[in-house]
């Protein structure tokens, strides 16, 4: 096969969680389980929205106030708290800017419309990557196939020419549905690995 372009998720790939006991808190003192809160923060009808880019980020964070009966000023804080121990792995980002010496690469996240500026403005990552496309931009989330048929099309390849790295299967398979190579992140080494042996094979 000849890869051409390889595609990054964000969340749960290059950013994650190192400890999950300010979220357990967080989600006790609400009187309700961790994977509540999370579906709160990034899910339901309004995260949903906001990742879709149908409604901004700060009605999000709005909506999430009123649904849990606090002001915006505690959403805030309580947001800040949420995502404490999410930490952007240095190392991996290294390892893409070394592909992106010989690949196209590419950052394909489901993500509310304030996440490019936090990456140019915060994390300061962008050399890495040819194309950044974010749910909340395009209208479109993963895994609609016509966000990965975007994602191929902006880096110029067809889709048999991508590699798409993920750390949920669901999009996995949505990528593979069109046609990309699909590589189910687990941990750091194991990408590297599985990228690497894939890579050594390459033909173009």
């Amino acid at each position: 096969m000849t890869v051409k372009a390889i595609i990054f998720d964000f969340g749960g790939v290059l950013l994650r969680t190192t400890d999950f006991a300010p979220r357990e808190q967080l989600a006790a003192h609400l009187g309700m389980s961790r994977n509540e809160l999370e579906e709160l923060i990034f899910g339901g009808e309004s995260g949903d929205q906001a990742q879709r880019g149908e409604i901004t980020v700060q009605q999000h964070w709005g909506n999430l106030a009123t649904q849990i009966h606090c002001s915006e000023k505690e959403v805030r804080t309580l947001v800040e708290e949420f995502f404490a121990k999410d930490e952007l792995d240095q190392s991996l980002l290294d390892y893409i800017r070394k592909l992106h010496a010989s690949y196209n690469t590419g950052l394909l996240s489901n993500a509310f419309d304030d996440l490019r500026q936090i990456i140019t403005e915060r994390w300061h990552f962008e050399d890495a990557f040819d194309d950044m496309i974010i749910s909340a931009e395009v209208g479109l989330v993963k895994p609609d196939a016509r966000i990965f048929q975007m994602a191929v099309e902006q880096l110029g390849v067809e889709a048999s020419q991508a590699v798409f790295v993920d750390d949920m299967k669901r999009n996995i398979e949505g990528a593979k549905n069109v046609g990309l190579v699909g590589i189910h992140f687990q941990n750091p080494l194991q990408v590297i690995g599985d990228l690497d042996n894939l890579l050594s094979r390459n033909t173009g």
